[in-house]
C-alpha cells in the first residue's frame, strides 16, 4: 500500500509538469486551476493567488505560511503542493463562487425582511453610512427620474 501512495505522488508530479506543454485543438494550455480561477503561470504565488475571488494579499500570505510554501512562480509548483493547496482552499475558506451565492443570499434575505439595509440595497444607494448629498449622484440620478415620471404635469 506505501509503493501505490508513492507512485500516486510520482504520477501528479508528472501530470504537472506536462501540463503547461498540452495542446488542445491547437490551443495551447497554460495555467493552473484553483478555487474557480486560473492562475497566471508567470506570476509569483502570492500575486497568483490574488485572482481567486475572495483572496487578497493578506489572505494569499496567510494560506502561503499556513501551507509553507515558498512564494515562487506559479509554474514551479510540484503537484504535491498543488494538490495540498486546493484541498487547503475548499476546506478552509469560501471563496468564488460560493462566495459570490452567499453574498447575494446575504442581499436577498436583508431585501425580503425590509430592514434599512435591504431598502438601500434595493434603491441602489449607500447601504453603510456614506453621505449622499455630494458622493452618490449617479445613484439618485435613477431614483429622481423614477420619481419625475410618476409626478403629475402640470397645466
Amino acid at each position: 500500500m506505501l509503493g501505490l501512495r508513492s507512485s500516486v505522488g510520482v504520477l501528479s508530479d508528472i501530470t504537472q509538469r506536462l501540463l503547461p506543454t498540452i495542446t488542445f485543438h491547437g490551443i495551447k494550455v497554460q495555467g493552473i486551476r484553483v478555487g474557480g480561477a486560473e492562475l497566471p503561470d508567470y506570476k509569483r504565488l502570492e500575486v497568483a493567488l490574488q485572482r481567486i475571488y475572495g483572496v487578497g494579499r493578506t489572505r494569499a500570505r496567510l494560506i502561503l505560511s499556513d501551507l509553507k510554501i515558498d512564494n515562487k512562480l506559479t509554474k514551479e509548483l510540484t503537484g504535491r503542493e498543488l494538490m495540498s493547496l486546493r484541498e487547503y482552499l475548499s476546506s478552509t475558506y469560501v471563496t468564488g463562487q460560493d462566495l459570490r451565492r452567499c453574498i447575494s443570499a446575504g442581499i436577498t434575505r436583508l431585501m425580503a425582511i425590509q430592514c434599512y439595509r435591504g431598502i438601500r440595497h434595493q434603491n441602489k444607494l449607500p447601504c453603510r453610512g456614506q453621505r449622499t448629498k455630494t458622493n452618490a449622484r449617479t445613484a439618485e440620478k435613477g431614483l429622481n427620474a423614477v420619481k419625475e415620471r410618476h409626478r403629475a404635469p402640470h397645466n
